[in-house]
């Protein structure tokens, strides 16, 4: 096979291009004694038109094995044109008389993906188990509570130091996914932090307050109702703000601020509503905060910093623990008090749902209205919503002298975490839009 080059004119109406021709001076097909000729024009790029007859096409599928190795590279006012040989991205079959060309070469096939093995297979499928029964967490609490109402005595194993391991194991479970940087972030806006503490200590007992005496509750309860919206943020609140997708380390910072409040704003808020004295161990509940909350918290942070890798790998059980061993803590606290509970009756069920209700709208409603963004509102709302009613008995058990007035924190257990945990799991479902 012999090509010529040569630069010559084409007009296409009224444009001439000057195009670099490689005419086929003289192509023997084999086993014949016959030459024939074509010219072969190429322009680049791509390749503007083709000038070949058909019996030049088999032999020009022949030859492309070959030109892949000599093709000369062509010229055309200075630029340089691809060779001829790798345009060809597909060759003709026999009785076909069209030559497909292409500038690029046909893309190599993909390789196939690795099938994932048992233990990645088995992870997946806990993951997708876990978060349905994250979702789930509302029925659980029912289902817990329920049991302990009708046979209290299966918690009874349940004991003080579990119930104690339980609220750590809780809090750990959530400072895993937390980092020093995360409450150097709370720390820039304080104000989050003082609206929530006015909602928890400034509208929560006047609601409970109101719905005492809107529901015309006895003195005893109605002392008990105005304990209860006196008391601390329930270190539940950062399980469920986890879950709703709201500020964890807000909502532990929250908890912290309010819990160390209770040592004065309770007794105040007592005094003032009920006048009556409420002493408080103010050592104890420092105490208690240290051990409960902060310790576990910081633990936690410590291990996410030194052990990432570690972390990550047992991050996705930390939802499971804290679905767990909150249930067992309302079912623990309800088990205690299942008798009275049962007497209450809806005159008791109704203001005390609608104080942890109506408080987390509030909880959430006024933050938005006053400027804060929705994870903050969120995390408030949940925060204000879900109240520490087993410490709220506690302090009725060793402070007040008439028995019903521990009823209404032992029914708010129930309602605090359900009204919580079903407000975390709209929000999950909700989108956070940027802000």
């Amino acid at each position: 096979i012999t090509i010529d080059h040569a630069a010559h004119p084409i007009t296409d109406g009224a444009t001439t291009t000057t195009t670099t021709v490689a005419k086929v001076a003289s192509l023997r097909p084999i086993g014949s004694a016959h030459s024939v000729s074509s010219p072969v024009a190429l322009q680049h790029p791509p390749i503007a038109r083709m000038k070949i007859s058909p019996q030049v096409l088999l032999l020009a599928a022949a030859a492309a094995p070959m030109s892949a190795a000599f093709a000369p590279t062509i010229r055309a006012h200075g630029i340089a044109a691809a060779p001829v040989a790798p345009m060809i991205a597909k060759l003709p079959r026999a009785g076909d008389t069209s030559l497909v060309m292409s500038s690029e070469a046909a893309p190599a096939e993909e390789p196939e993906k690795e099938e994932p093995g048992l233990g990645k297979k088995i992870f997946d499928a806990y993951v997708k188990t876990a978060d349905v029964a994250t979702t789930l967490f509302p029925l659980w609490t029912v289902i817990c509570s329920g049991i302990a109402l009708k046979s209290p005595s299966s918690f009874a194993w349940f004991t003080t130091e579990y119930f104690t391991a339980g609220l750590a194991a809780l809090m750990l479970s959530m400072g895993i996914t937390l980092t020093p940087q995360d409450f150097i972030d709370v720390a820039k806006q304080p104000l989050a932090v003082g609206m929530q503490f006015s909602l928890c200590y400034a509208m929560m007992p006047l609601l409970a307050f109101a719905l005492a005496k809107g529901f015309a509750l006895d003195p005893a309860l109605l002392a008990g109702m105005v304990l209860v919206g006196s008391i601390n943020g329930g270190q539940a609140s950062n399980l469920c703000t986890y879950i709703a997708k709201g500020n964890v380390a807000l909502s532990v910072l929250m908890t912290t601020a309010t819990t160390i409040g209770a040592i004065f704003m309770t007794p105040i808020i007592c005094k003032a509503l009920l006048g009556a004295v409420v002493p408080v161990d103010a050592a104890g509940i420092a105490l208690s905060t240290i051990q409960v909350v902060l310790a576990p918290i910081a633990i936690g942070m410590t291990t996410n910093k030194f052990f990432p890798g570690f972390v990550k790998k047992i991050l996705p059980f930390a939802p499971v623990v804290g679905v767990v061993s909150t249930c067992l803590l309302v079912a623990s606290a309800v088990a205690q008090v299942a008798e009275p509970i049962i007497n209450a009756g809806l005159s008791l069920q109704i203001p005390v749902l609608l104080l942890h209700l109506v408080g987390g709208l509030v909880g959430y409603f006024l933050p938005r209205a006053t400027g804060f963004s929705e994870v903050s509102s969120r995390t408030m709302a949940i925060e204000t919503s879900m109240k520490s009613s087993a410490f709220g008995f506690l302090l009725a058990k060793l402070h007040f002298g008439e028995y019903a007035a521990r009823v209404p924190s032992a029914v708010s257990v129930v309602w605090m975490a359900l009204t919580g945990s079903i407000l975390a799991v709209i929000w999950r479902y909700i989108p956070v839009k940027d802000e």
